[in-house]
């Protein structure tokens, strides 16, 4: 899963997406519940719009759960459409691109948690899949944008793969990890416009190709630096 990406700049935005910013647009990096930007159709084109990055539930009485041990900034693509936060989004095909410069992930396999900026080899921005509602808030009328990223398995993948922390009592194929999904410019449309099944197809993780690999050779440096030996490639060879 992320819990912190950094928001695309605004030349980017313009470039890549072709949509207008909206004037309240700052470039930084987003949190749970904090401020981020969603494109989504509007007409014929893209709309940026900015929004809490959390899903809220229908119905819901506030923005965001009174438990901070609840987080909706993420949903899984196999439980999307049965639970109750997500479903009705789902549902309604209220599909989205998260813009992002980079988003974060931790790394353990030094023995301590290295985070790895995950950042596109070619240098334009992440468009990752999400959805989006509209809540409006019972007690001020006040409609609230917001949005969530869709996450599903990674275990196996030749980067993703060496992510999260590992649960030493699982075996590695059966680790649960999780990974956002980047839309390529060619998938937008199927991803926002498409069918259901379409749009399940999507939610998968890039090949290692597609990433810059800056922090994961920095890792293995510190692993041969260290003799720590250097965990077998899942499938095929990042390097």
């Amino acid at each position: 899963m992320c819990n912190l990406y950094h928001l695309s700049p605004k030349g980017d935005i313009a470039q890549h997406f072709r949509c207008g910013l909206p004037a309240a647009y700052v470039e930084g990096t987003v949190g749970p519940y904090q401020r981020g930007a969603f494109v989504r159709p509007q007409g014929d084109g893209l709309l940026c719009e900015l929004g809490q990055w959390g899903l809220i539930a229908p119905g819901s009485r506030s923005a965001r759960p009174t438990s901070r041990a609840i987080l909706t900034n993420n949903a899984r693509l196999e439980t999307v459409a049965e639970r109750r936060t997500y479903a009705q989004a789902w549902a309604r095909g209220q599909r989205c691109l998260i813009p992002a410069a980079w988003y974060q992930e931790p790394n353990w396999e030094t023995g301590k948690n290295i985070w790895w900026r995950l950042r596109r080899a070619d240098g334009r921005p992440w468009a990752l899949a999400g959805l989006y509602s509209h809540w409006t808030d019972p007690a001020t009328g006040e409609i609230v944008p917001n949005y969530t990223l869709l996450t599903r398995n990674c275990d196996g993948h030749p980067l993703l793969g060496r992510l999260h922390k590992p649960d030493p009592n699982l075996p590695p194929d059966a680790q649960d990890k999780r990974a956002v999904a980047h839309l390529e410019p060619a998938d937008w449309e199927a991803w926002l416009l498409g069918s259901e099944a379409e749009a399940r197809a999507l939610v998968r993780p890039s090949p290692a190709e597609v990433f810059d690999l800056a922090d994961a050779r920095r890792t293995d440096a510190l692993l041969q630096a260290r003799a720590i030996p250097s965990p077998p490639p899942q499938q095929g060879t990042l390097i």
